[in-house]
C-alpha cells in the first residue's frame, strides 16, 4: 500500500547550486541495448573520460544493482519494469545531486525508458542506444548467457525468449560492432559538450 500523509521537504541547497560547484550540468546517460552489446564497457570508458576531466560521475550497472537494490527481483516482465522504475528514481536523485549518472541496463521496453525520461527535466535524459546485432552479441556472449538461453536454461531472456524494443528517437546511436571504444567515447563526450553538459 502506498504511503500517505507525506509532504515533499525542500532543501536549502538545490540542484543548480550543486551543478555550479561541480562546474557542469547533471544528467542521465541511459545506455540501452542487448546483453553483450557493450553497454557496461562503454559506460565505464565514458565515465573514466568524464571523471578524468573533473566531472562528478557515478555508474549504475545492471548486474551490480541486482546485488543490492533489486536483489529481490527476477526477470519476468513485471520484475524488469520494477527494476527499471527503481533505477530511474535513483538516477533522478543523482541528477538532483548534480552528478552525471551513467546507467547500463538492457531496459528492453520503450514504455519503461519513457517513464525514466519523464522523471527529469528536458535535456537531462540522454538515451544512448548501444546497437549491436544479435548475431554479434551471441558471438561475444561474455557471460555465456545466450548459450544457456538457447538451451532453455534461462527463461525471459531478451532477444531470445523476451522482446527488445529498439529506441525510436534516442539522442545517440552507437553502432558498437562498427566503431572502436575510443570512437564511441568521443562521440558521446562530444555530444555532451555540444549540449553544454560539460
Amino acid at each position: 500500500m502506498a504511503a500517505t500523509n507525506i509532504v515533499w521537504h525542500s532543501t536549502t541547497v538545490d540542484k543548480k547550486d550543486r551543478q555550479t560547484r561541480n562546474k557542469h550540468k547533471s544528467c542521465i546517460l541511459w545506455f540501452t541495448g542487448l546483453s553483450g552489446s557493450g553497454k557496461s564497457t562503454l559506460a565505464n570508458a565514458v565515465e573514466k573520460r568524464l571523471f578524468e576531466s573533473g566531472a562528478q560521475t557515478y555508474i549504475l550497472d545492471g548486474d551490480n544493482v541486482r546485488h543490492g537494490l533489486s536483489k529481490d527481483l527476477g526477470f519476468s516482465d513485471h520484475d524488469r519494469q520494477e527494476n527499471i522504475r527503481r533505477i530511474a528514481e535513483v538516477s533522478k536523485l543523482f541528477v538532483d545531486a548534480g552528478v552525471i549518472v551513467l546507467t547500463a541496463f538492457i531496459s528492453p521496453f520503450r514504455e519503461d525508458r519513457q517513464v525514466a525520461r519523464d522523471l527529469v527535466e528536458s535535456g537531462e535524459f540522454i538515451e544512448i542506444y548501444v546497437k549491436c546485432s544479435l548475431e554479434e552479441c551471441e558471438r561475444r556472449d561474455p557471460k555465456g548467457l545466450y548459450e544457456k538461453a538457447r538451451k532453455g536454461e534461462i527463461p525471459h531472456f531478451t532477444g531470445i525468449s523476451s522482446p527488445y524494443e529498439e529506441p525510436v528517437n534516442p539522442e545517440l546511436v552507437i553502432e558498437n560492432d562498427q566503431v572502436s571504444i575510443e570512437e564511441a567515447v568521443d562521440q558521446i563526450v562530444g555530444y555532451l559538450k555540444k549540449i553544454n553538459v560539460v
